[in-house]
């Protein structure tokens, strides 16, 4: 065999292995956040401690339309939620609801309340789980559902597809300009502060934290959220190596 076939043999089988191997790897988790919402939202990205910031905390998402990015390959745990009524001036960046400390890109700061949120644990268990959830517990603010694809085990479609502006109670209400609209419903906590709707200190544990009517509303409207800090922890979801998360905003 002279030197071009030998040459050409090796190029083969060196290429072959490379498709073999491309085929064999399946690709990774994808998060991917959808804005079905007729006006523009402000998606934003908050990691838990210890884990990084995911493009970079927070972007513009026009109506209809979305956003796809890979999801850390090792296990990594934080919350998405969506901006409302966000406005650049003055040099100054605000949004009416979710605001993260007057960013665009909230780079590891919380938002403000209210806000729904979608919560996530990825990469975790024997099987690869990702877990997911929607919660009320800080308000809500747009309709917001996690939809997973490919997944085995316990993948439901979960979250809040109600409007809930509509409906908020007048002492939830949050109201913006220009002219006096509800752009958010507050939880019970942030409206009254009490340490029984907050489940703080001697209310903080599942004995003494119970479900109030402020989150009895959130829970009729939507019962596959969080509603209150010890509400049932079989409202997060064990799904075993989903391909994607879809956040969909306005479902």
């Amino acid at each position: 065999m002279d030197s071009l076939h030998i040459f050409t043999f090796i190029f083969t089988y060196f290429i072959t292995i490379r498709i073999f191997l491309a085929k064999a790897t399946p690709p990774g988790l994808f998060l991917t956040v959808v804005n079905n919402c007729p006006f523009t939202i402000w998606p934003a990205i908050q990691p838990n401690a210890g884990h990084p910031s995911l493009e970079r905390g927070g972007f513009a998402l026009h109506t209809l339309t979305h956003r796809s990015f890979p999801a850390p390959s090792s296990h990594w745990s934080g919350r998405i939620w969506a901006r409302t009524g966000c406005t650049y001036s003055n040099g100054r960046f605000s949004c009416a609801t979710g605001d993260c400390g007057g960013r665009l890109e909230c780079d590891g700061l919380g938002g403000a309340a209210p806000a729904t949120l979608a919560q996530f644990s990825l990469h975790h268990g024997h099987a690869d789980f990702s877990s997911y959830g929607v919660s009320l517990v800080d308000g809500f603010n747009v309709p917001m559902t996690v939809t997973p694809h490919e997944g085995k085990g316990q993948c439901p479609v979960v979250g809040c597809k109600a409007d809930l502006l509509a409906t908020c109670p007048h002492g939830l209400q949050v109201r913006g300009p220009p002219h006096g609209a509800v752009i958010g419903c507050k939880s019970g906590c942030a409206a009254f502060g009490t340490d029984e709707l907050c489940c703080r200190n001697h209310y903080n544990s599942p004995q003494t934290c119970r479900a109030s009517s402020y989150s009895e509303f959130f829970k009729h409207a939507c019962p596959a959220t969080v509603t209150y800090a010890h509400d049932s922890p079989s409202l997060m979801h064990d799904c075993s190596a989903p391909r994607e998360l879809k956040v969909i905003f306005c479902h």
